[in-house]
């Protein structure tokens, strides 16, 4: 069984646990991508869960909706401030870390901000691109002077990489989904600047909303 297909029903069995306690949720990360492209591999994956105001923390809400089942062993780390649970039906078990709704991703996870595929919930290709986005800009920002010359080793390139590769193949392919109202046209700019081969996608996604659209990285009015 590929890896692709070992998360997938990872995230079936935990989607289906958090839909029996009325926990809205939405799995997020490269696993989008695998599924797009048939990928037989990915090591990505996250669950957003939504928390918060008249709500528990997404972590309680997921602690209890998992509680006493015999598949799913959860690990926090207090110190770090992370959830991840570990589904144990697979050898190696499958380990998927919760991220709380609004710290990633929408605070709200309906039907604006979340989509189907393959039975499973997904953040819409607009939010995903704006997660992504957001982690990408942290990266590319707090560089320091030595990020150069470390960065072949270094995990944070490695991850800011792999959300760059994510961006680029959902633009390129599904940008006519993207609602640009979602998307820091700042931020996007200046990711277009570093990564051209995006650019006439962001263009078409521009001009598909009457905006003009500047030729300085080459990517045409």
């Amino acid at each position: 069984m590929s890896e692709t297909r070992r998360l997938l029903e990872t995230s079936a069995a935990l989607s289906q646990l958090l839909r029996a306690h009325g926990i809205p949720h939405a799995l997020y990360g490269s696993i989008l991508t695998a599924v797009l492209s048939n990928k037989s591999h990915c090591d990505e994956i996250f669950c957003i869960v939504e928390g918060g105001q008249n709500q528990p923390h997404a972590f309680r809400r997921v602690r209890d909706a998992l509680a006493g089942n015999v598949d799913f062993t959860i690990t926090h780390s207090p110190w770090t401030n992370r959830l991840h649970v570990s589904y144990r039906r697979f050898i190696p078990a499958i380990e998927i870390e919760i991220l709380p709704a609004g710290e990633t991703g929408p605070r709200h996870l309906d039907s604006t901000t979340v989509m189907k595929m393959q039975g499973l919930p997904f953040l819409t290709i607009s939010e995903f691109i704006r997660s992504k986005l957001k982690t990408w800009m942290m990266y590319a920002c707090n560089r320091g002077p030595c990020y150069s010359f470390f960065a072949a080793n270094n995990q944070d390139s490695r991850a800011e990489d792999r959300d760059a590769q994510d961006i680029c193949y959902v633009l390129s392919r599904y940008w006519n989904r993207v609602d640009i109202n979602r998307i820091p046209e700042p931020d996007m700019n200046h990711f277009v600047s570093r990564n051209t081969s995006v650019g006439p996608a962001w263009a078409a996604v521009r001009r598909r909303y009457g905006m003009y659209v500047r030729s300085k990285h080459g990517f045409g009015l």
